[in-house]
């Protein structure tokens, strides 16, 4: 099976599919450029965006390679214990789009803040920059590490999938991004967050029921999976370190700055709710169809030599390229670029508006009037220059996608996670407290990666949020008393 996955892609009609996948994301930059006149329209869509494109962006920009390609080789290799990594981002997500989202959308309104660090500034009237410039660095360091993560695995997919050197795929992955962007930013990165969640839901949802079939029934892939490893079917095998940190992904969420954008750029918070039943209903139906893929995959191609260099990251490609005709497989390999490109985009995204506005505009030329023009300018700049660096940066990438998004994933939630949530529900939170909190978190996460992670077997973000929270707490009350 997995021969074949270097072929599939040579038949006309099948790259035709490929092909038109990865420009429709150019098409809709075209249509999103006519209503993107402000930085506020290129960074936050004008706050406009309804209730659907919110709660399916909010889901597509934060799952990505790691749910496609990396939660689908974590269960080929390790079974249904893989589910426990989807199960607490999925409850976490289900209350950010309700109560955190919204209370995000009003604070942001009121402050006319577009991006997070603006809303930091301005809810500690930080006239010293600490916040902002604090955000700067730690944005830098792990968004880094997540856009190089992305484009990574684009880069692998397309490699494998149409047998293409790197850095061509590289190179193709990077542009594409960066075109539509450049032309309809936020808006272009919304809508096609969404055409991407379709993509994704027919890949894994129809891939798994079509091996299931296949197999001869859920029962027949149960007995055989018995056969094979019986510990695929135990969902403690993992041990409970793994289980606590998987379970501890969801803590991140709060903290993801390509995420929380989204909430920030509905035009009625109160529609929230439906978002969250939108988002949550994706988050549940795709992280099953990662995990099934998997399973799938293992009993259909039990041993891991057989795969696109001994990599369980493509045992989507390879069961793709083995049950569907030319239409479906083009279709479904562009579904591993959708999921890919909706996280990076997003983060690309979040880089333009740190550098523009939060470093640029706000700090180094705080003293001069900059008009709209300009801004958009400035902004596109940024794009093309930030996604550079990343094809950079991704050329030299070595972990696996599932734990450099992971070591991200935690970077990010430790340091700003913890900070936004007290800020939005705690009233005795201080500037002092809240950037303490950040380098904190972002110190506990980096320095348990290095030194505890291996022998404890614990997430990084596990120590990291709590750790945050006591120092916010701990620094706000004593710099409240000084004050």
């Amino acid at each position: 099976m997995a021969e074949d996955i270097y072929d599939k892609l040579s038949d006309p009609l099948a790259l035709t599919i490929f092909i038109l996948t990865l420009l429709i994301p150019v098409a809709v930059g075209l249509l999103a450029m006519l209503r993107t006149r402000s930085q506020s329209d290129f960074f936050v869509g004008g706050r406009a965006m309804s209730a659907f494109v919110v709660g399916l962006s909010a889901v597509s920009s934060g799952r990505s390679s790691w749910l496609v390609l990396g939660v689908s080789g974590m269960a080929y290799v390790s079974g249904v214990g893989a589910i426990w990594a989807i199960v607490g981002y999925t409850m976490v997500e289900a209350w950010q789009f309700i109560y955190l989202g919204r209370r995000l959308r009003k604070e942001t309104q009121k402050y006319d803040s577009i991006t997070l660090l603006d809303y930091f500034e301005s809810r500690f009237n930080d006239k010293t920059r600490l916040l902002r410039i604090t955000g700067v660095v730690i944005m830098i360091i792990f968004i880094t590490a997540y856009v190089a993560a992305q484009f990574n695995a684009g880069a692998k997919s397309l490699s494998t999938a149409m047998d293409m050197p790197l850095a061509m795929s590289l190179v193709i992955s990077g542009l594409l991004v960066m075109v539509y962007m450049v032309l309809g930013g936020y808006v272009a990165v919304a809508y096609n967050d969404v055409v991407r969640a379709l993509i994704m839901l027919i890949g894994l949802v129809v891939l798994p029921v079509v091996g299931i079939v296949n197999i001869g029934g859920i029962g027949v892939l149960r007995e055989m999976l018995i056969g094979l490893s019986p510990a695929h079917l135990d969902f403690f095998s993992l041990g409970a370190g793994v289980i606590i940190g998987f379970v501890g992904i969801g803590l991140g969420s709060p903290g993801q700055p390509h995420m929380v954008i989204r909430y920030m750029s509905i035009k009625d918070p109160v529609r929230l709710k439906y978002s969250a039943i939108f988002g949550t209903c994706w988050n549940i139906v795709l992280g099953i169809g990662a995990v099934s893929i998997g399973l799938v995959g293992r009993l259909l191609v039990p041993e891991i030599s057989r795969l696109p260099d001994e990599d369980p990251e493509m045992i989507y490609l390879v069961l793709s390229s083995g049950y569907f005709g030319p239409v479906l497989y083009g279709l479904l390999v562009g579904g591993v670029f959708a999921a890919i490109l909706s996280t990076a985009d997003s983060q690309l995204l979040v880089v333009a508006s740190t550098f523009a506005r939060d470093l640029y505009e706000k700090v180094i030329a705080r003293k001069r009037q900059i008009d709209e023009k300009r801004k958009m300018y400035l902004s596109r700049a940024v794009v093309i220059l930030s996604g550079i660096l990343a094809l950079l940066l991704a050329w030299i990438a070595e972990d696996l996608v599932f734990w450099l998004v992971l070591f991200a994933w935690g970077g990010l939630g430790a340091a700003f996670g913890p900070a936004l949530v007290m800020s939005l529900f705690w009233k005795g939170a201080t500037r002092e407290g809240i950037a303490a909190g950040m380098i904190g978190g972002a110190v506990i996460c980096i320095g348990w990666y290095l030194w505890f992670k291996e022998s404890t077997g614990i997430y990084e973000l596990i120590p990291a949020f709590p750790g945050a929270v006591i120092l916010i707490v701990v620094v706000s009350l004593l710099t409240r008393r000084k004050g």
